[in-house]
């Protein structure tokens, strides 16, 4: 009755360790298929997220360049006109060279204004003459009168003709000092200091007072206007934004585009804005003024002006490859948030500068904006971000800003 007792406990644990063993096993193997798979899958997601280019933007100040049409125009232009008629006997100055304020142009045959001068010199002399005579008699009048010995009248009469004689003295020293005028007017001399053109008469020519020919041109060309025009839309949406405060006001500093496509290296200086709008092009012209000492500006010559008219706060320069436009027109960009994710960000930009654009809000400081890799990357997927690098991204400040209207 033992033994089999025993016996049958023996059997139940060796049933129950069995079972043991099993449901070990079991597990184990469960969770062993558990882990391969969860490898498995990080396995699959590393291989199946898509990898794209990033750039963490930043926000700045930045001054904003409005790119505009100019025409380079001289700082001052005489037109050399004589004053008096007669024939030119000389020419003193070498075509296209610079000249000084005062120098000697062209000498007009001076004879006869000479001799006119002379006879006004010696009318005067006369006129002084005779009133000295005039004068001894007045006042031998006046000491005459106390006594009696003339009358009133006479006296009056001496006073008369001695004040008629100053008169004409002083007649004759303003017809002396106009034919002198004349005189030194037979000399053509430079009002400005500049370069002066071809002359347009040879020696030999007879020319007058009143003639609308000039004899040449002389002009200033250091330093040098460029005359820019600016729509007046533009320039009132700039004037609101000034008023409003959001935007600060430039520095007012212009540079050049000459005509070749190449920078001009001297930066120049806006010095007014008229406050008149062409009827027929409704523009307004900027004057800008610039230093020109190799004479490069030349007057008529047409360039393109970057005029700093303000400064944009708190923007983030943006590449223009990493922003897309819907069909409304409207500017967007992809980044990825810290999860790993990809979300869209509209923008409202304020125009370009080099190859990027200037937004001025959609985005913050700090986030990473997907430059390369955007159409692997939908909004709401997860991306394998990493740093882009551009090969060769332009200084801000060598490259001008323009605005959006642009």
């Amino acid at each position: 009755m033992l033994n089999r007792t025993v016996k049958k406990v023996v059997k139940l644990n060796f049933i129950y360790v069995s079972i043991l063993s099993a449901s070990t096993a079991l597990l184990l193997s469960a969770c062993g298929s558990e882990q391969i798979a969860t490898a498995k899958e990080v396995t699959e997601e590393k291989e199946v997220l898509p990898e794209v280019a990033v750039l963490t933007v930043h926000t700045q100040s930045l001054p904003v360049r409005t790119e505009l049409p100019g025409r380079v125009a001289a700082l001052r232009v005489s037109e050399v006109r004589p004053q008096v008629s007669g024939i030119i006997q000389k020419r003193l100055f070498t075509e296209g060279s610079d000249v000084k304020a005062g120098d000697l142009l062209y000498q007009i045959n001076p004879d006869s204004y000479q001799a006119k001068a002379e006879q006004a010199e010696a009318d005067l002399a006369l006129e002084k003459a005779a009133l000295v005579n005039l004068r001894v008699i007045a006042e031998r009048y006046t000491r005459l009168l106390d006594s009696k010995t003339v009358t009133q009248q006479e006296y009056e009469l001496s006073q008369a003709n001695y004040q008629q004689g100053l008169a004409r003295v002083r007649l004759k020293e303003a017809a002396l000092k106009t034919a002198q005028i004349d005189l030194q007017r037979t000399q053509i001399r430079a009002a400005i200091a500049g370069r002066i053109g071809r002359s347009n008469v040879t020696e030999g020519a007879l020319v007058s007072a009143d003639q609308i020919a000039s004899l040449a041109r002389i002009q200033q060309l250091d330093p040098i206007h460029v005359d820019i025009v600016q729509s007046s839309q533009q320039l009132t949406q700039l004037r609101r934004r000034l008023g409003s405060g959001s935007l600060k006001p430039g520095l007012s500093a212009v540079h050049l585009v000459l005509e070749d496509g190449q920078a001009y290296s001297e930066a120049g200086t806006l010095k007014l804005t008229e406050m008149a709008v062409d009827a027929d092009a409704g523009a307004v012209t900027l004057r800008s003024q610039f230093a020109n000492p190799e004479k490069l500006l030349i007057p008529g010559m047409y360039v393109r002006a970057s005029v700093a008219q303000g400064v944009e706060s708190e923007v983030i320069l943006v590449p223009q490859q990493a922003v897309r436009y819907d069909e409304k027109n409207q500017a967007s960009a992809l980044v990825v948030n810290k999860q790993q994710q990809v979300e869209v960000r509209v923008l409202e930009l304020a125009g370009s500068q080099g190859n990027q654009w200037i937004a001025r809000s959609g985005l913050q400081s700090g986030e990473r904006v997907i430059v390369e890799g955007a159409l692997k990357a939908a909004p709401g997927a997860k991306v394998r971000p990493t740093e882009w690098k551009a090969a060769a991204m332009p200084d801000p400040a060598d490259s001008p800003a323009r605005t959006a209207k642009e």
